[in-house]
Order: C-alpha cells, then sequence, then structure tokens
C-alpha cells in the first residue's frame, strides 16, 4: 500500500535538498514530528534515525538510499510490517522543483496497517510538504544555511 503527495515548489532543487537532508531540523517546519536523531552520524546510506511523531510510535528508520541532491529512502520495520519513506526533487523548470513524499507499507500485515493509519498518513505528507514548500519559498536564513 502506497500513499504520496507531490508539491511544486519556487526554488532551486539545491536550496530544497539543502531543507530536506537536514532530518534533525525537520520539526522547526513541520507538526508532523516531533524530534529527529541521526543515530550515526550524517544522513548517508546504512545511518539510522529516531524520529518521534504525534500518535505514532517512535521509532527508528534506516536510510536504504541517496542519491545526493535528489533523493533518499529510510525503512523502518516493526512485527509484519516493513515502512518505506521516500523523499525526492526533481527540477520543472528553472528555479523550480515537485518534491514528492511517499510512504509505502508492505509485509503480511503492512495492508492493515497502511489502512489504520490511511488518514493520519495523508495529513502528515501534505503538512510536511506544505511545510518545506513554506520554508523553502520564504527565504528564510534556515531555508540556505540548513546544510551548515
Amino acid at each position: 500500500m502506497e500513499q504520496h503527495t507531490s508539491i511544486d515548489v519556487d526554488a532551486p532543487v539545491e536550496r530544497v535538498w539543502a531543507v530536506l537532508r537536514d532530518v534533525e531540523r525537520w520539526p522547526e517546519w513541520t507538526a508532523s514530528v516531533r524530534s529527529v536523531r541521526l543515530l550515526d552520524g550524517g544522513l548517508r546510506v546504512g545511518a539510522r534515525a529516531r524520529i518521534d511523531q504525534p500518535r505514532i510510535p517512535t521509532t527508528v528508520w534506516t536510510v536504504t538510499a541517496l542519491a545526493e541532491g535528489r533523493e533518499f529512502t529510510w525503512e523502518a520495520s516493526g512485527p509484519g510490517t516493513r515502512t518505506t519513506g521516500r523523499h525526492g526533487i526533481e527540477p520543472v523548470g528553472p528555479g523550480s522543483c515537485r518534491v514528492t513524499l511517499s510512504i509505502t507499507q508492505s509485509g503480511w500485515l503492512g495492508a492493515v496497517v497502511g489502512r489504520g493509519y490511511r488518514s493520519l498518513t495523508d495529513r502528515y505528507l501534505a503538512m510536511e510538504a506544505a511545510g518545506l514548500k513554506a520554508l523553502v519559498e520564504s527565504g528564510a536564513p534556515d531555508a540556505s544555511d540548513a546544510s551548515d
């Protein structure tokens, strides 16, 4: 079961990527995340992140793929489920891009978990996309300094 959202952002890919990849600062721009703590240093394949979200158990995610400047994927597993989160950016014109965020539930309980969290997942994906867009398009210092 997959859920996703896409949003166009009036900013270059590099600027959006700098904010998106700085996962520990996500709580500053989306209420769907209370805290993110990288457990193994920076964002790279194999790195783990502990994420605390409202109404969802605190979960450790492992980065399984990363294409610098374009996308990253991380996964979390529980009894009978695997949750995959993808975060991608593609250029759509000079100085603008499209961000696509998705969550996929798999495993023998994945469909059940996905249906149970469907409404919440849709809300959180929309909040994350809108928060990212608002921060980056605002020109706030956080948006350009996120990779520092």
